[in-house]
């Protein structure tokens, strides 16, 4: 019986570490308004370390001689499952995906939970701090070094008189991206209007691409290198 409450004591501190831990990681996408916030993280972080709980501490009463239990299956079933979960919030449109950095965060959250049922405290801990540091300090100053989205010119074509060259300035703004139009010309016989257009900013071009295609009237998107020697469009990126 003591022994029963000694180990019911440890699982509980092992799954309020786990809670804890987790929940700075929900919070991270919480406040970043992204697909999986801060309950998703929770969940996914105290599920895996109950997961792993349940593997180390369940089968306790059926050990026998003639038995032999083997804990690190649950773990690699864990695995597994959070990869199909990961996978469901990664959103693909025309080339152009999102989601990954969140799905990430997923697998990462059920590593902390795993690494807190198996009693790896340190690790636990460890592996919350890298995950904050790279998406809290070193994503912000990764988004500053350069890249090749400034020599990438967008074509577009819309429906002209709909308003959207004004939607499409005010998208690229509210993203923070300053736009500058390069050429534009009406096609002969229709209402579109084809609109070479070069947008700088610090984030990457494909955070701002899925927005321009939502707009109404938006027809065509097409991306490619401003040094290329032929007209050819790159696909999306």
């Amino acid at each position: 019986m003591q022994w029963w409450m000694a180990t019911s004591g440890l699982q509980l501190q092992l799954l309020g570490l786990s809670f804890v831990l987790c929940a700075l990681i929900g919070i991270e996408r919480q406040y970043r308004q992204k697909a999986a916030g801060f309950r998703t993280h929770v969940l996914v972080g105290t599920g895996a370390t109950a997961f792993t709980l349940v593997s180390a501490y369940g089968f306790e009463t059926l050990l026998s001689p003639d038995v032999t239990l083997d804990p690190s299956r649950i773990a690699a079933q864990i695995v597994t499952g959070i990869g199909f979960l990961g996978a469901g919030v990664i959103f693909t449109r025309r080339d152009v995906v999102r989601g990954l950095t969140t799905a990430a965060t997923i697998w990462v959250a059920a590593a902390v939970g795993m690494a807190a049922g198996a009693g790896m405290v340190s690790l636990a801990i460890g592996l919350t701090g890298v995950h904050l540091l790279t998406l809290v300090v070193l994503g912000p100053l990764a988004a500053l070094l350069p890249n090749r989205d400034s020599n990438r010119i967008v074509r577009m074509v819309y429906v002209d008189g709909a308003g959207v060259l004004r939607r499409v300035l005010a998208e690229a703004s509210a993203t923070g991206f300053a736009t500058y139009i390069l050429a534009n010309r009406r096609r002969e016989d229709s209402d579109l209007v084809e609109l070479e257009v070069r947008f700088k900013g610090r984030a990457p071009l494909n955070t701002l691409l899925p927005a321009l295609h939502d707009i109404d009237g938006v027809k065509i998107i097409e991306v490619r290198r401003d040094d290329d020697d032929d007209d050819e469009d790159e696909p999306e990126q």
